[in-house]
């Protein structure tokens, strides 16, 4: 596996050259077509970092998991991966800092983590990703892509945990 990368780029070289493609040219050319992009894509990621800080420094992530404790109860999903349920769509990151406090609270094995492990794996960092897609297709109406995200990413923490509590 180890050598599956250099023998790839090789492959891309060689055949480059046969095609009579100038590999270098290609991707300087590839290079300055993405600094434009780039630029573009900067203010929406520092965005969603920022609000994502914001979010959890300020407490309310905590307040929302309170607050919204019941209605995931009802929908079977554990009360200590509630904070994992909110930071998710926000951040990775944090949500992998979240994940791994569980694993250190309850043991990797539990049904907790396991609950945990696969919310983590089957839902996205929404934001994130709409920043990205949003910030390339100059799309002005957000709100219902978005909102579709999110429903189909708490679906898919309660259909998660069903499949933990019946394995």
């Amino acid at each position: 596996m180890k050598y599956f990368f250099p023998i790839f780029f090789i492959f891309i070289f060689i055949y480059a050259i046969i095609k009579k493609v100038r590999p270098y040219d290609e991707f300087v050319a590839g290079a300055k077509g993405a600094v434009p992009f780039c630029m573009n894509l900067f203010p929406y990621l520092l965005a969603i970092f920022v609000l994502t800080e914001l979010f959890s420094a300020s407490g309310l992530t905590a307040v929302m998991t309170k607050f919204l404790s019941p209605a995931f109860s009802f929908f079977g999903i554990p009360e200590e991966i509630n904070e994992l349920v909110l930071i998710k769509p926000f951040s990775g990151s944090g949500s992998l800092a979240v994940l791994t406090g569980i694993f250190k609270k309850y043991g990797v094995d539990s049904y907790v983590a396991r609950c945990a492990s696969a919310v983590y794996g089957s839902s996205e960092t929404v934001f994130y990703v709409s920043s990205v897609y949003f910030a390339r297709a100059r799309t002005k109406n957000l709100f219902l892509p978005i909102l579709i995200s999110l429903v189909s990413s708490f679906l898919s923490c309660v259909t998660a945990c069903m499949i933990c509590k019946i394995m």
